[in-house]
């Protein structure tokens, strides 16, 4: 027993005199090692893709301009018919669902933009750098394309001018 015990000691003891110190001799020269601690630092960017404003971007897609005027009424209440066949699902009004928040989406957004997001999401985001950001913002929950027509994306268009 006591053999045991005094065997430990002395590996316990060889043990932290070969680990213990921090100075090291090679070659005629020392140095003293410290530890150092590594922390790694993620960038992250408080701007979300949902609340940036970016009015130049058209996207990719049929629709490269175009021209609003003023406000049609009558275009937006069909809008909003289509919006709701097609597009509450998703996203709402006046609040953040499966998709972003569209309350003020034609002040962040270009027209066009918007146009080409409803008639080819697939392309927006494999080629546009805010559709991919919003893809990722929404833990990649891609928007489906519903097959809208032109017309009928314009009154979406419309309709969500209305929404601000």
């Amino acid at each position: 027993m006591k053999k045991t015990v005094y065997l430990a000691s002395i590996a316990l003891s060889i043990l932290l005199v070969s680990c213990g110190g921090k100075e090291e001799k090679k070659d005629g020269f020392s140095m003293n090692r410290q530890k150092t601690e590594t922390v790694k630092k993620k960038a992250v960017s408080t701007d979300k893709a949902s609340t940036r404003i970016d009015l130049e971007s058209t996207g990719v897609g049929p629709v490269s301009s175009i021209d609003l005027g003023a406000l049609d009424q009558s275009l937006a209440d069909k809008g909003k018919g289509v919006f709701d066949a097609n597009c509450i699902a998703c996203h709402m009004i006046g609040k953040r669902f499966v998709g972003p928040d569209l309350t003020g989406v034609t002040a962040r957004r270009n027209p066009a933009w918007i146009m080409n997001m409803i008639l080819n999401p697939e392309n927006m985001v494999k080629e546009d750098q805010l559709a991919k950001d919003l893809f990722m913002e929404f833990n990649g929950a891609p928007m489906s394309n519903q097959n809208i027509s032109q017309e009928d994306a314009r009154a979406i268009l419309e309709y969500l001018r209305t929404a601000n």
